[in-house]
């Protein structure tokens, strides 16, 4: 099925095996503005500037937010490989990015609707609508390579 996040997704897990190829952790992240065009992009750094927040997610709303000229990326999409985190999802929300699609669902740490939902909290004063499971096959397949490869 044919999505039309598959260029932003492809754009993600190209980011993605970067990452893995410089022993960070597989994930890549891409934030479309409003006409759908990647305006700021990541992956995980935090090996590299040993930065604990050097998520993917934070990374690339980080870039989009200097190349919008504010912090606030309200009507913005977030597409990322593995589901956002807390502390993304906590970002996410701050940033005011009204749309999140992701590739593999994160079971053990997921924010988006696995073991929390804060993006979609009503008890937050800002949401955002949330599409799970977009080539989840392939960004798990990356995750799951990179681990075995380490074990």
């Amino acid at each position: 099925m044919t999505s039309a996040y598959d260029e932003p997704m492809t754009r993600a897990l190209a980011l993605a095996a970067d990452a893995g190829a410089a022993g960070e952790v597989p994930v890549g992240a891409v934030v479309l503005d409003p006409e759908g065009r990647i305006v700021g992009e990541g992956r995980n750094l935090r090996e590299v500037t040993r930065d604990p927040t050097g998520h993917a997610e934070v990374v690339a709303l980080r870039a989009a937010a200097e190349a919008h000229g504010g912090w606030n990326l309200e009507d913005h999409t977030l597409v990322v490989t593995l589901e956002p985190c807390v502390m993304c999802a906590g970002a996410i929300l701050q940033a005011r990015i009204g749309r999140v699609v992701f590739g593999a669902w994160d079971d053990k740490a997921g924010a988006a609707g696995s073991m929390y939902d804060l993006l979609r909290d009503r008890r937050l004063p800002y949401r955002a609508e949330v599409i799970g499971g977009i080539r989840s096959d392939e960004a798990a397949a990356q995750l799951r390579a990179f681990f075995e490869e380490r074990r």
